[in-house]
């Protein structure tokens, strides 16, 4: 039998614990998983981390995985999917409102490669009011973000906004 491959795409800025947990409960369903970081998102504002850093981060944090690879992309997903021989897409759900775009992304997805599924993983409740978008706006008012990412995260946050702040 072939290896199952699934492919975990997303911006991660930052990666958070909740994107953590989703990968780890990939890496026990799949022989691999590739965690696939978007360059250049174009439906969210530019990114705090660079691409280069957010893969770092994520290295960091899932460094323990021996079936987990993380890399860029700046294509769209399915033409990754392909390049990797992944036949599974793995989103991470935390709300209706993730469900709403990433069930438009799927069937997007399955028109543009009907080979390709799209699997979906519930977050823990644990995890699932956190968001980076969330994780930045509390790092950037000098806020504990320690309990929503890796300790490396959160350092790197900090320094992010380690300037004077306006008041």
């Amino acid at each position: 039998m072939p290896d199952r491959i699934a492919i975990c795409p997303g911006t991660f800025d930052p990666p958070t614990l909740g994107h953590m947990d989703v990968i780890r409960r990939a890496a026990r369903m799949f022989d691999h998983v590739v965690v696939a970081v978007v360059r250049a998102p174009q439906h969210k504002t530019q990114p705090l981390f660079t691409a280069d850093e957010r893969i770092a981060l994520l290295e960091d944090g899932l460094s323990d995985l021996d079936n987990v690879r993380v890399r860029s992309f700046t294509t769209l997903i399915v033409d990754v999917a392909r390049e990797e021989g992944a036949t599974v897409l793995l989103k991470g759900l935390r709300a209706v409102s993730d469900f709403e775009w990433e069930f438009q992304m799927a069937h997007l997805n399955a028109e543009l490669a009907p080979e390709l599924e799209t699997c979906f993983v519930m977050s823990y409740p644990d995890w699932s009011f956190v968001s980076s978008s969330g994780v930045r706006e509390v790092a950037a008012f000098g806020g504990d973000v320690s309990k929503y990412v890796t300790s490396r995260v959160a350092r790197e946050l900090a320094a992010k906004f380690a300037g004077p702040r306006e008041t």
